[in-house]
């Protein structure tokens, strides 16, 4: 395949388990932990419920990132699933990839946790909530801009001040008087609709595989940092949630707004910039990896090859992070509120998750040669597993907010178009 400019320069081995592991859980741990309790409760149906469907969430994401880590392992390139799709089934899977990452996916998460960010730093400050969400991104882009280090230091340090945040509010909770009895529970929600929330809010283990080159022995220190990640963060929600039953009870977890409930006095202005510093975490992990996807896919075709350039004084991918920042504030602007963000990128995330874990199967087939120093555990049922889950999402989103998701069924089928024009210029 062409590389019209990789002759700029190419990803250093900067990044230490350390630095990998505050990476993958500094994305998952965002803001949704907070914002999702309330309402998986509603679907769980009890408080054993809600704690198995937690757990079922943190292992349904471990076989996903196990399969990740076995394509990782197998080809530690910068790009992630544009690598993988495009070895599996041909360069134009790759692109329909990049294209979905640039023009859907990337800015919509980016723009989910900006909206989180810009909600709570209003309740703390006043002022105009998209005038913060568009400030995070346009700070914490400049900041990635200026450099892999400077990113990488942000991350490290949000993703601790997070996780020890989220532990002083389990030992809070554990710590006060348990709930006495409440009243009848809220409302019902569809299972499935509890389902997408839960993996919303593991999202960002696959994260590792965007930035795989930057990893220092990366063959040993993915699998860790996957592993590790997403078990810490498992075991960090069933703590958060049994806190929560602890303190409220069932009924009045489906009821309250959650965390703030647990320290009347203090609650909201604690929680409050707890989440935004959850955010801001989420927030800059997405930005830091989300470049390197459009950085690959312009370094393999002509039609974006202008993003395809890496800065040799900054060791940054510049021009792939100012464009995500600028798609990204667009639609702050557009969609307006959390949950449209979430459900605009829903179906498209999880047919790209279902075609990479597919992808493990494929490439195992067609390119046996390739050394894998780590081969999924379970094999084939691992994946395959992961595989159903994703259909069931898809199929989900789409039914329950089909215009959302006409927009997006819509605009990502544009890419093949693109495709075309790129391999024709070719």
């Amino acid at each position: 395949m062409e590389s019209p400019s990789r002759n700029d320069s190419a990803p250093a081995k900067a990044l230490t388990l350390f630095d990998s592991t505050c990476l993958i859980v500094g994305i998952i741990v965002g803001a949704g932990i907070y914002q999702t309790v309330s309402a998986v409760a509603c679907g769980a149906g009890s408080a054993w419920g809600v704690l198995a469907i937690w757990l079922c969430g943190g292992a349904l994401s471990l076989c996903g990132a196990l399969g990740y880590a076995e394509l990782a392992t197998a080809y530690p390139h910068e790009g992630g699933d544009y690598v993988y799709l495009g070895r599996a089934y041909g360069r134009w899977a790759g692109f329909l990839f990049g294209w979905a990452q640039l023009s859907v996916v990337r800015p919509g998460d980016i723009a989910v946790m900006a909206f989180v960010f810009g909600t709570y730093a209003r309740s703390l400050f006043g002022g105009s909530e998209p005038l913060y969400a568009v400030g995070a991104v346009g700070v914490l882009t400049v900041i990635n801009v200026l450099g892999v280090r400077e990113g990488k230091w942000t991350q490290n340090l949000l993703t601790v001040v997070k996780m020890l945040g989220l532990l002083a509010i389990v030992a809070g909770a554990f710590a006060g008087t348990p709930a006495a009895a409440a009243s009848e529970p809220a409302g019902p929600l569809p299972v499935s609709l509890a389902m997408i929330l839960v993996l919303f809010t593991f999202g960002g283990w696959n994260e590792m595989a965007y930035v795989a080159a930057e990893v220092k022995d990366s063959r040993r220190n993915i699998i860790r940092a996957l592993v590790i990640g997403t078990t810490a963060v498992t075991v960090v929600y069933l703590l958060v949630n049994g806190a929560l039953l602890y303190s409220l009870g069932y009924a009045g977890l489906t009821r309250s707004s959650a965390v703030t409930d647990i320290f009347p006095k203090v609650g909201a202005r604690l929680i409050s910039a707890l989440i935004c510093v959850s955010a801001l975490g989420a927030l800059n992990g997405l930005i830091f990896t989300g470049a390197r996807i459009s950085y690959a896919m312009g370094a393999e075709h002509r039609v974006f090859a202008w993003l395809g350039r890496w800065e040799p004084r900054t060791g940054t991918p510049a021009r792939a992070l100012l464009v995500q920042g600028a798609i990204a504030v667009a639609l702050i602007l557009a969609l307006g509120t959390f949950l449209n963000a979430i459900l605009y990128t829903a179906a498209t995330v999880y047919s790209f998750y279902l075609a990479t874990t597919l992808a493990v199967i494929v490439l195992r087939r067609k390119e046996p040669q390739v050394e894998r120093s780590y081969r999924v555990t379970g094999y084939p049922l691992t994946p395959l597993v992961f595989s159903a889950v994703c259909a069931f999402l898809i199929y989900s989103a789409i039914i329950y907010k089909p215009k959302v998701a006409a927009v997006c069924c819509l605009l990502v089928p544009t890419g093949l178009l693109l495709y075309w024009w790129s391999e024709r210029k070719r």
